[in-house]
């Protein structure tokens, strides 16, 4: 199956590496298409309507705002335009492109390392779309009135782990271990944990208490940041995210 890129920005690229196959790539930015290219093999071409041309998939992750200008050179092209526009329903999406196959995406930056989450907006969905994203990451279908919500939580949240991850080092350091050391077991006890959770099907408090004892170091860490407002953060922070505040 060739993927097209129209884009290949931060996130088209972390898709394409993921992959690891040749790319059919266009992209406004004056050498970026050529450099993905360089990267995976493939063609850097000199139009979005020969992206569409030459792939069977069409994967559109320009600018929200190019969707319609786009669309209009895209038009009657036998591709299935595959959508990771943030703030694009799939109801816009389709008026865009009548007539077409059309399937709205939102993965998270890890799909690099195949580690990735990845919502697809329920709808008329090909199973061979779905395996080429299952082969990047965890694929979890939804209603496409809450990809957004989706988006607030899972497309950020590398940001935030690493935000978190580099404060957890921080604090090491402040207390003397060598930032390298510190950096290991921080990361290290994050994947970790990741998949302790997961192993034991999503029960975080399980995991939690099976760390915690009754007024031990543990729980003293865990007041101190409820005290100091991680819950609330996170909150609002998804609230910035959907809110624009």
């Amino acid at each position: 199956m060739q993927v097209g890129f129209i884009g290949a920005g931060n996130m088209a690229r972390a898709l394409a590496v993921g992959w690891g196959d040749p790319v059919v790539a266009s992209d406004p930015v004056p050498g970026r298409a050529q450099a993905l290219v360089d990267e995976l093999g493939g063609e850097a071409v000199g139009s979005n309507r020969e992206v569409a041309e030459k792939a069977d998939v069409t994967l559109i992750a320009h600018k929200p705002a190019q969707l319609e200008d786009v669309a209009k050179e895209l038009q009657g092209a036998d591709t299935t335009i595959v959508s990771i526009l943030g703030a694009t329903p799939l109801a816009k999406l389709e008026a865009a492109y009548p007539g077409a196959k059309v399937v709205r995406v939102l993965p998270n930056v890890a799909v690099e390392v195949r580690q990735g989450v990845l919502v697809i907006a329920n709808g008329d969905v090909d199973a061979a779309i779905v395996g080429l994203f299952e082969r990047v990451g965890r694929v979890v279908r939804l209603d496409d009135a809450l990809i957004d919500v989706a988006m607030g939580l899972m497309s950020v949240s590398p940001a935030y782990v690493a935000l978190a991850v580099e404060a957890q080092v921080d604090a090491g350091v402040r207390r003397g271990l060598p930032p390298a050391i510190a950096s290991e077991l921080v990361i290290g006890a994050t994947a970790g944990t990741a998949a302790l959770i997961d192993a034991k099907e999503h029960d975080t408090l399980a995991v939690r208490r099976s760390v915690t004892s009754p007024g031990g170091s543990t729980a003293r860490g865990l007041r101190a940041l409820e005290e100091h407002g991680l819950r609330n953060a996170y909150h609002a922070a998804l609230d910035a995210v959907l809110d624009g505040r």
